[in-house]
């Protein structure tokens, strides 16, 4: 049986109740303050859902992750990269990446970065929790990503790209950069080849679950500067 939140807490199921099929859909319902996200990333899960649907919290196993030190870059990525082509920094336009994430795709049907999902990341982003990368060319938007960093773990939730490779740019030069600052581990939830491409690998729930307790509170070296 699913559990149903209510308003007034905060507490989550254990990650074992998750179903198997849909795969780690936990909970529905509750709210999407800012108290109760936090509560649920600490707890091994995140909110997905469409304007039409409750609010759905999901915790799959396996876990789709991403180690800094087992970073790939192809070599044509890598010979961009080098070419600087693009301008990338951090925490410079955060509501218009996530509104460029929420942004109509030509290979899906609605969004689930719903009005009120944004609004309630901007507000994590207002208590330094959420953060944007940007990627530039010239002085034009052309690709970005948003996420979550808490401890020593950073929590992907989704990218765009309006120019050839930009979101590659973007992506590598935040695990690179998380690396730099100390962080084990890069949360990218779902597989996609695309994430597998660049060294994602998948990890038991339970694995995952033993990450978040040696690290969620260990501090970071990140400045969230450009």
């Amino acid at each position: 049986m699913l559990t149903w939140l209510q308003r007034d807490s905060l507490s989550f199921p254990p990650l074992s109740k998750a179903l198997r099929e849909p795969n780690g859909l936990l909970a529905l319902g509750g709210d999407l303050s800012a108290e109760r996200l936090i509560a649920a990333y600490r707890h091994g899960c995140f909110p997905w859902y469409q304007d039409d649907q409750p609010i759905l919290w999901w915790s799959p196993d396996p876990r789709t992750v991403l180690f800094p030190d087992e970073l790939h870059v192809s070599r044509s990525l890598a010979k961009l990269l080098r070419q600087a082509r693009y301008q990338v920094s951090f925490d410079q336009a955060f509501a218009e990446v996530i509104q460029a994430c929420a942004a109509p795709r030509a290979y899906a049907d609605g969004t689930w970065i719903t009005t009120p999902m944004q609004h309630a990341y901007w507000e994590l982003h207002k208590r330094g929790i959420a953060h944007s990368v940007e990627v530039w060319r010239d002085s034009e938007l052309v690709g970005g990503l948003y996420g979550l960093a808490m401890g020593r773990l950073f929590f992907g939730e989704s990218m765009f790209s309006r120019a050839d490779n930009a979101s590659k740019v973007g992506f590598v030069t935040l695990i690179q950069q998380l690396k730099a600052w100390g962080f084990v581990l890069v949360d990218c939830q779902m597989p996609t080849q695309h994430l597998h491409s660049f060294g994602a690998r998948a990890i038991a729930r339970a694995d995952f679950a033993n990450y978040l307790k040696r690290h969620i509170d260990q501090p970071n070296k990140a400045p969230w500067i450009a």
